[in-house]
């Protein structure tokens, strides 16, 4: 199983994409949110998520999937048929969070928020990189693992009650609900605080509560 590092760091397309920011430089903010976009959607597309949230004092970083697609296929097809998407992907998120902690802002500080593909991509990212992190944000979106099956023996560490939180639609056409609740308890298992929420017939979007839990998970670092 790949893990990103900065001593022989992955080589993919998504290595030769910009990273969209906005916000406070990471010299001067609270804290950071990386906000990992969905297949066919922008790195600028994922930031507008900042109007939603109130994220004053933070700062937020974005990085474009080379194509706008992480990986070819659904995320439930066998992961060599997603290569070199997914490594170069998980590369992508840990090069930024290297970097924002050089700058000052430790794990503890960051959140990774994704939606729909992102989201899968930033669930992966943290069960494969354990930490405490400011938390795990998944906008309709599970862990990828083997892409048809996940190994729950393949993960270890401790994300230390790093908040993570997971919503979904019941009949979402692209992430089974199954897949939500194995991802939930591989998380539970890596000592992630859980908030998982199945919504009825929601379909593949982000709604108001979903907003409401992820602000909470913001304003926790916020206030310390």
């Amino acid at each position: 199983m790949f893990i990103a590092s900065r001593e022989n760091p992955f080589q993919g397309p998504h290595q030769k994409t910009a990273v969209a920011t906005d916000g406070e430089a990471p010299e001067n903010a609270t804290g950071a949110i990386i906000m990992i976009h969905g297949r066919g959607a922008t790195a600028p597309s994922i930031l507008t998520l900042k109007h939603e949230l109130d994220t004053e004092g933070f700062h937020l970083a974005a990085p474009q999937a080379s194509g706008n697609t992480w990986y070819p296929n659904s995320f439930m097809a066998p992961s060599e048929r997603n290569e070199p998407g997914i490594s170069s992907g998980l590369q992508a998120i840990f090069n930024i969070v290297t970097d924002l902690e050089e700058k000052g802002i430790p794990k503890e500080n960051i959140i990774i928020l994704g939606f729909s593909q992102g989201a899968c991509l930033a669930s992966e990212f943290v069960a494969r990189h354990p930490a405490r992190y400011g938390g795990l944000i998944a906008f309709s979106g599970g862990m990828i693992g083997n892409g048809d099956s996940i190994n729950p023996d393949n993960y270890e560490g401790s994300l230390e009650g790093t908040p993570y939180f997971v919503g979904c639609s019941d009949n979402d056409a692209h992430i089974p609900v199954e897949r939500v609740e194995e991802s939930a308890a591989v998380m539970q298992k890596l000592g992630a605080d859980v908030t998982k929420k199945i919504y009825p017939a929601m379909g593949h979007t982000i709604i108001r509560d979903e907003i409401e839990e992820a602000q909470k998970i913001i304003n926790a670092i916020e206030s310390r």
